[in-house]
């Protein structure tokens, strides 16, 4: 753990919103004004966009950064691949989609000396990276910190959900600090390095390789609710003025490319734009519920969602089981038996999740594919069949939930991994018939 990281992630600043227009300069002056490039950039820098998106997609989805930094990112040497370890990436063809439902317990600790980058462990996932479509689902178990290593992500951006232990994400375009019930965002393409707040560090990452995520429409629901845009924080510009070799990993079309600069890339002195990398704090998740009757679809509690070309029809959502009351009359409160056309893959972060009573642990995960039936195991279902149906506060517990429109292929390593839970379906055993004609 370093000291001084902890420290830096203390003392951080944020400018505040989500999709905002945000501006920031760590040097007063370093910011062009009404103007993007001018023929000689303020302070000697060199102005450079950074595009997330397509430069005619509509104005409303269009993400892009101006970037005013001490040296331009075409100064570099050739990038070489390298051994891409445990990560994998889409189109995952290693083995047949599997329809059962699947459980893992933690991934194990790491090696000494095992950094974040190292220490990503691929699960699976759907779609083509190079036709940027579809998801990955990652974890990760770290001990260290990168150190004169920086990485970024052609193929996607990331979205991470920290179980154990704090992360300073130092990016181009400055610091976030993201620890157990936040979660930060990288977009695609931008440079970061990730240092360790504690001792060791576990978490799991969906990398999204479609249209970036945003804030759902809230319909009926109206102005408010759900996650709320001021919420999000994006950093303000810090840079490094580094004339150490630093290694620069890049993620391109499923595999590992490094390069060694003479510089840090992390020397953006000033920037303003929409592509930003932010962190949430989930507990900030403002749960609407039934107040009636009946549990409502699972789709009330998404945080994030990344669309795609048919409406409604998510590429990946991310959804959170927050802190919430449940108080519905003549109603079964744990989620309820289904079959979805969608596949979840569900992760816990701390505490216990109301629908299983044993077997699902923070670092844990659970995937059910399309049309898996899945629901309360049976300890669970008795218990809520029989409670006495008073006004109950779920706050032990912080679940989550990648939700994406196909099926999620498991990786080689995930299907026969010694962590996966071989006996998950005994969960449901000993549901009894309970029919009377």
């Amino acid at each position: 753990m370093s000291e001084q990281a902890r420290k830096t992630a203390e003392a951080l600043e944020y400018l505040t919103g989500f999709g905002n227009e945000h501006s920031s300069e760590a040097v007063p002056g370093a910011l062009p004004p009404g103007r993007n490039s001018p023929q000689r950039a303020p302070l000697g820098l060199y102005a450079e966009q950074l595009s997330g998106s397509a430069f005619t997609e509509p104005r409303g989805h269009n993400r892009r950064s101006w970037l005013y930094r001490i040296r331009p990112s075409a100064a570099h040497p050739p990038f070489t691949r390298i051994d891409n370890g445990a990560l994998r990436s889409a189109p995952f063809t290693e083995a047949a989609a599997d329809p059962n439902r699947l459980r893992w317990n933690p991934l194990p600790d790491a090696a000494p000396g095992t950094d974040f980058l190292a220490g990503l462990w691929t699960l699976g996932g759907n779609g083509d990276a190079g036709q940027r479509n579809g998801m990955a689902i990652h974890l990760y178990a770290a001990n260290a910190s990168m150190t004169d290593r920086v990485f970024s992500d052609s193929d996607g951006e990331l979205l991470i959900v920290p179980e154990r232990g704090g992360l300073l994400l130092r990016t181009e375009l400055g610091l976030l600090s993201a620890g157990p019930g936040e979660v930060a965002l990288i977009p695609r393409g931008v440079r970061f390095r990730v240092e360790l707040l504690d001792d060791d560090a576990r978490g799991y990452v969906c990398e999204n390789y479609g249209r970036p995520f945003e804030l759902p429409d809230l319909g009926p629901i109206g102005a408010n609710g759900l996650a709320a845009a001021r919420d999000f924080r994006a950093p303000v510009a810090a840079y490094e003025d580094s004339e150490r070799p630093t290694e620069v990993v890049n993620k391109f079309c499923g595999n590992l490319w490094s390069a060694a600069y003479d510089h840090s890339p992390l020397d953006v002195v000033a920037w303003y734009g929409t592509h930003t990398p932010y962190v949430y704090d989930l507990r900030r998740f403002n749960v609407l519920g039934s107040i009636s009757y009946d549990h409502p679809d699972p789709s009330i509690f998404t945080v994030l969602t990344s669309p795609s070309d048919t409406p409604g029809l998510a590429g990946v959502d991310f959804v959170v089981f927050a802190p919430r009351w449940l108080v519905g009359e003549d109603t079964f409160r744990p989620p309820y038996f289904h079959r979805n056309v969608m596949s979840e893959y569900m992760g816990l972060i701390e505490g216990a999740y109301d629908a299983k009573a044993e077997g699902f642990v923070p670092g844990g995960g659970s995937l059910h594919n399309m049309m898996s039936a899945h629901g309360p195991d049976r300890e669970t279902f008795d218990r809520a069949s029989a409670a006495e149906l008073k006004p109950q506060k779920i706050d032990d517990g912080l679940a989550f939930m990648f939700e994406t429109r196909w099926p999620i292929t498991t990786t080689t390593q995930a299907a026969g991994a010694d962590h996966l839970q071989r006996g998950y379906d005994d969960v449901w055993q000993g549901l009894q018939r309970h029919f009377r004609a």
